[in-house]
């Protein structure tokens, strides 16, 4: 009996969730099982039992598994319900008491950007954007640096799905636009709302990186026009990128 045969199989599995949670593309059963050593015919089995319990997907190619929304909920509640968030929602008020401003941790979700985190401004007029929250990647400032995030490929068959529904006058509804601006957020390090996803309302957020320079989540903050103006908020980013800086040192605190 070989090493690889005397891996439990709930093991196996957690293997096989690990290979695919750290691949920035999506793996043949083949592909997996390079990193595994396995029989081919369990490892298949064992992702289309995991496809069908929604925990893996296979979009375009059926041969490729990735991870489906069940499996990055989970991640995604494992940090909430770990000591991290009280950490990462101390970053967040620090940002909120220099801007004065509502400041937002943002995730990428099926449907857009999904709000895992907060801290409102103490400003009686505020715009109230709560925990849970979804709102659309094209025409957000946090959904923008998700977008610059993705190679080139994949930014273009990301827009190309997605449904660029023109929110305000100032949304930006043309394909080749909006790739250009991406391209310019990725050189810039952040991204702007310019009253995109809402009238009187502007934003500006930046990428939260894991060690390997994967996109994780977007901290921002918004505001209304009345009260802070987008060269302020320029002139602030470097508030943002440090607390970038200290939610990734949260959440990778041994790489």
């Amino acid at each position: 009996m070989s090493d690889t045969d005397r891996i439990p199989t709930n093991l196996r599995t957690l293997l096989i969730l690990e290979i695919l949670g750290k691949s920035d593309r999506a793996l043949s059963a083949t592909q997996i099982n390079d990193q595994l050593g396995l029989p081919k015919q369990t490892v298949h089995r064992l992702c289309t039992t995991l496809e069908e319990s929604g925990f893996l997907t296979r979009p375009g190619n059926a041969k490729k598994f990735q991870v489906a929304r069940r499996l990055r909920d989970l991640g995604a509640g494992l940090l909430h319900n770990s000591r991290d968030h009280i950490a990462r929602h101390q970053i967040l008020k620090e940002v909120a008491e220099e801007v004065r401003e509502t400041v937002n941790y943002a995730v990428p979700d099926k449907s857009g950007m999904s709000y895992l985190d907060r801290v409102e401004t103490d400003w009686p007029f505020r715009i109230q954007l709560p925990v849970g929250t979804s709102v659309p990647f094209h025409c957000t400032a946090s959904g923008k640096t998700f977008l610059a995030s993705l190679t080139p490929k994949n930014r273009e068959a990301m827009i190309a799905s997605l449904d660029l529904r023109k929110m305000t006058q100032g949304t930006r509804t043309n394909p080749q636009t909006l790739l250009q601006e991406l391209r310019d957020i990725r050189k810039k390090g952040y991204a702007l709302d310019q009253e995109e996803f809402m009238d009187g309302m502007i934003a500006i957020a930046v990428p939260v990186l894991d060690p390997l320079g994967r996109f994780i989540a977007a901290v921002a903050y918004h505001g209304p026009t009345q009260r802070m103006t987008l060269a302020e908020a320029v002139d602030r980013k470097d508030l943002l990128l440090n607390a970038a800086r200290k939610l990734s040192k949260v959440l990778f605190p041994d790489e």
